[in-house]
């Protein structure tokens, strides 16, 4: 309001107004009265500026904080029920709940190890969480995800793997280390109650048929793509198929390569059976010597994949998915597909920039 009226009077004094009151002021006093005059100028220009800059700097001091507080909220809580969903699948194919004592102390780690050609990956899941750390082993060319402070475990990853269980043997090692985290946690116990329950737990063997209770909402077997749905979420087998999924081109003959599909289970067939229901595979699992196979060339099927997977992948399969779901249409052109093969290989032989081998912890 002020620096606006003073413009206003500002604006006033023309040339003309302000000759005429130099001329009605003693020639004495006409050094002291310019003087005022651009007092009065400086003044108006640092009011208004001030004014206007004051909103300014509100405005975008409440937008910063806004976004701050928001950032924070996702790191404290993830509420993206995909990203929840896709986590557990990854856990599924790639993770781990490791228990160890080591000098007589217990330390917990929930761990997703990947290979260092998907590491972006792994820096996807240290964005949403907020929490954990991710380091390199050069070697053997593997990259690790670790959250191994108990209190981000409790009030973090708990409510993820609570809220979507986990569908493979996983769930049992996932339960018995949920139960040694609540031990450590209680401080009713003694340190040898807390070493003898734990060393209990540790030295029970799950069960070789054991099923994750997540299946009990359904009967098995399984008999179509709506029942299997019940238990398999897309963002469940998007992340699964990002940890354990293959999307290749294979030769059949000298004149043609057929695209195809696989993934592998050592246990859990159910949920190889699961997967090839929802996506419409007519290849059965097989059980090869140690494990379980699901893998198709189908052309039905493959175009059944495409469309599922399409836009849903986060790491570097993504970029797989997207050249061979490419050449997909390239169907008979050996030539090309023969190129579209090399290509795929040697993206897997990509590594990343060596700054990214670093430590990252927070």
């Amino acid at each position: 309001m002020i620096g606006s009226r003073l413009i206003e009077i500002l604006g006033q004094l023309n040339s003309t107004r302000c000759e005429n009151l130099l001329n009605w002021i003693k020639p004495t006093h006409q050094f002291t009265w310019l003087f005022l005059v651009f007092a009065i100028c400086l003044v108006c220009v640092l009011v208004v500026k001030t004014v206007f800059t004051r909103g300014q700097f509100a405005w975008e001091k409440s937008r910063e904080i806004s976004t701050c507080s928001h950032q924070r909220r996702n790191v404290e809580h993830p509420n993206d029920e995909f990203f929840k969903q896709w986590l557990v699948g990854l856990t599924d194919g790639d993770g781990s709940f490791s228990i160890a004592n080591q000098n007589g102390k217990w330390s917990l780690a929930f761990k997703i190890s990947l290979s260092v050609y998907n590491l972006r990956a792994l820096y996807y899941i240290k964005s949403q969480l907020g929490y954990g750390s991710i380091n390199v082993e050069k070697a053997a060319q593997i990259a690790h995800f670790r959250i191994r402070n108990r209190k981000v475990l409790i009030n973090v990853i708990f409510p993820i793997f609570d809220k979507f269980p986990l569908l493979t043997t996983k769930h049992y090692n996932y339960d018995r280390f949920k139960q040694v985290c609540f031990i450590l946690e209680d401080n009713t116990l003694s340190k040898a109650h807390k070493d003898e329950r734990i060393q209990s737990l540790l030295a029970i063997v799950p069960p070789s048929d054991y099923l994750s209770p997540a299946w009990n909402k359904v009967s098995l077997p399984l008999e179509d793509a709506n029942q299997a749905k019940l238990v398999i979420s897309k963002g469940w087998l998007v992340g699964f198929v990002e940890a354990e999924g293959s999307f290749y081109l294979t030769v059949k003959d000298p004149t043609r390569i057929a695209h195809g599909f696989g993934i592998s289970q050592k246990l859990d067939s159910v949920v190889l059976e699961g997967i090839r229901i929802i996506l419409h595979i007519p290849t059965v699992v097989k059980y090869k010597i140690s494990y379980y196979l699901l893998d198709t060339t189908n052309s039905r099927a493959v175009g059944n994949i495409i469309t599922y997977f399409t836009g849903t992948i986060k790491g570097m399969k993504a970029v797989e998915l997207k050249i061979w779901a490419r050449s997909f249409n390239a169907k008979g052109d050996y030539a090309k597909l023969l190129k579209v093969q090399s290509q795929l290989r040697s993206l897997r032989k990509l590594r990343p920039q060596t700054a990214l081998f670093e430590s990252h912890e927070s």
